[in-house]
């Protein structure tokens, strides 16, 4: 079951949004932030960095953000690049996980009150990530919401 309709929330306060893209490794170039990853392979499909969420993903009383850049040349056919960035208690702001996909949550939830999330994208068995404390772990493997396997070499 996803959760991700229910987390595209509120944009986040200007006051956010420097330290947010700085958390994931975003630069300002001109009015956009950019992680570099795409430097000299913007195409017509790149988009800069935008904060696609921002909710309290985990229920602790803090504010979360979902950070994605958008682009086929240096994204592959998934076409995106995510980061999952939490703001800790000292006020500071911290990347729990990068990837290239489409992060969508579930309803199930690891420590700490974070949802499991899978990172989709072209494929037939997406990974399935489950917070362990101090990190996403990898946890299973689904496609349409069934367990499998995934080729070997993969994911």
């Amino acid at each position: 079951m996803f959760l991700l309709a229910a987390l595209l929330a509120a944009s986040a306060p200007p006051a956010e949004e420097t330290a947010i893209f700085k958390a994931a490794g975003f630069k300002k170039v001109g009015a956009v932030w950019k992680s570099g990853n795409c430097d000299g392979a913007e195409s017509e499909s790149y988009a800069a960095g935008s904060i696609e969420t921002y909710k309290d993903i985990n229920g602790d009383g803090r504010p979360d953000a979902i950070v994605i850049e958008t682009g086929a040349v240096c994204y592959g056919m998934a076409g995106q690049r995510f980061w999952l960035v939490s703001k800790q208690q000292n006020g500071s702001w911290k990347t729990l996980i990068s990837e290239i996909g489409i992060p969508e949550f579930y309803s199930n939830k690891g420590r700490g009150g974070w949802p499991d999330l899978s990172i989709g994208g072209p494929g037939l068995c997406f990974p399935i990530y489950r917070w362990a404390g101090r990190q996403f772990e990898v946890y299973t493997f689904e496609y349409e919401g069934k367990r499998c396997k995934p080729p070997e070499g993969t994911n």
